[in-house]
C-alpha cells in the first residue's frame, strides 16, 4: 500500500484572483509563499487553464514529481465536470474543467468546488478541527458557498446558498456582496439578512456547528454575536488560505 502523500499543490480560483501555493499537508501550512494571478476577464475555461498553468509551473519543479495537484472552483463539481457557473464565464456549465487542467498541466489534476476545498480545511486544520457532528461552512463573499461535513466525511456540491428565502435566492440578499450593494451596516445585515437565513439552516438540518469563512469573516466581532441561534456559529480561521489547503489535501485523498 502505498504511503499517503506529505505534500500537495492547491490552487484556488476566485472571482478576483487564482493563487496557488505547495502545502504540507501534515501541518496545513505553505511551504513557500503563495502566488496570485488576476483572474482572466473573460474567466472562460482556456484563459483560466492558461493562468492555472503559470501557477503550477512556479511551484512543481520544487515539488515531488507524483505530488497530487488539486484545483478548486466556484461551482458545482461532478467526476471532473463543472455543472453550475453563477459567478464565473457561463461557458463553463457542462464543461469538464478536470480533463483540461490536467491536459495543461501534463499530469491529473484534481477538481473540487471552492466550498467544499474551505470546509475541508477548517475540519482538518482549522476552526472546526476535532468536531464531531455536522459542521456547516459558510463562504460569506459575492455569493453563499457551503461545505457540509459530518463526522469528517465531506458531503459534496451543496448548494445551500440558492435555497429560496422570503421568496429570493439567498445568496442575493445575505451574502457579503448584497450588505456592499445595499450600504447595509453591519447590524442590519446580520439581523435581516443572516438571522434568517442562518435560522432556516438550522431548522433544516440541525448542525452542531456554523464555521463562517470568506474576507468578511475578519470583521466576525462586528456581526456573529448579533446572531440569536442554537448552534454555535464561529468565524473560520484559514481564511484566504482555505481554498488552497483544502484543494490539496483533497486531491491527495
Amino acid at each position: 500500500m502505498a504511503e499517503k502523500p506529505t505534500v500537495a499543490l492547491g490552487i484556488d480560483i476566485g472571482g478576483s484572483g487564482i493563487k496557488g501555493a505547495p502545502v504540507d499537508l501534515l501541518t496545513g501550512e505553505f511551504l513557500e509563499d503563495r502566488y496570485k494571478i488576476a483572474t482572466p476577464e473573460p474567466s472562460t475555461p482556456e484563459a483560466m487553464a492558461e493562468v492555472v498553468g503559470l501557477i503550477a509551473k512556479k511551484f512543481l519543479r520544487s515539488l515531488p514529481e507524483d505530488a497530487p495537484i488539486g484545483v478548486t472552483i466556484p461551482g458545482l463539481v461532478k467526476r471532473g465536470v463543472v455543472r453550475s457557473a453563477a459567478n464565473i464565464d457561463k461557458s463553463w456549465k457542462g464543461f469538464d474543467g478536470e480533463s483540461l487542467f490536467s491536459q495543461t498541466l501534463g499530469r491529473h489534476v484534481h477538481l473540487v468546488n471552492d466550498a467544499d476545498a474551505a470546509g475541508v480545511a477548517e475540519l482538518r486544520y482549522g476552526a472546526a478541527k476535532g468536531k464531531d457532528g455536522l459542521v456547516i461552512l459558510t463562504t460569506l463573499g459575492t455569493g453563499i458557498g457551503i461545505g457540509l461535513l459530518y463526522d469528517g466525511v465531506l458531503i459534496p456540491n451543496a448548494e445551500l446558498g440558492h435555497i429560496e428565502l422570503n421568496g429570493h435566492d439567498a445568496e442575493t440578499r445575505a451574502a457579503a456582496s448584497a450588505k456592499e450593494r445595499e450600504g447595509l451596516s453591519y447590524a442590519e445585515w446580520a439581523t435581516d439578512r443572516l438571522q434568517p437565513y442562518y435560522a432556516f439552516l438550522e431548522f433544516l438540518l440541525s448542525p452542531d456547528l456554523f464555521v463562517v469563512g470568506g474576507g468578511v469573516s475578519r470583521k466576525a466581532d462586528k456581526f456573529l454575536p448579533l446572531l440569536r441561534l442554537e448552534t454555535p456559529i464561529i468565524p473560520a480561521t484559514m481564511r484566504n488560505a482555505a481554498g488552497i489547503v483544502g484543494a490539496a489535501a483533497l486531491a491527495a485523498d
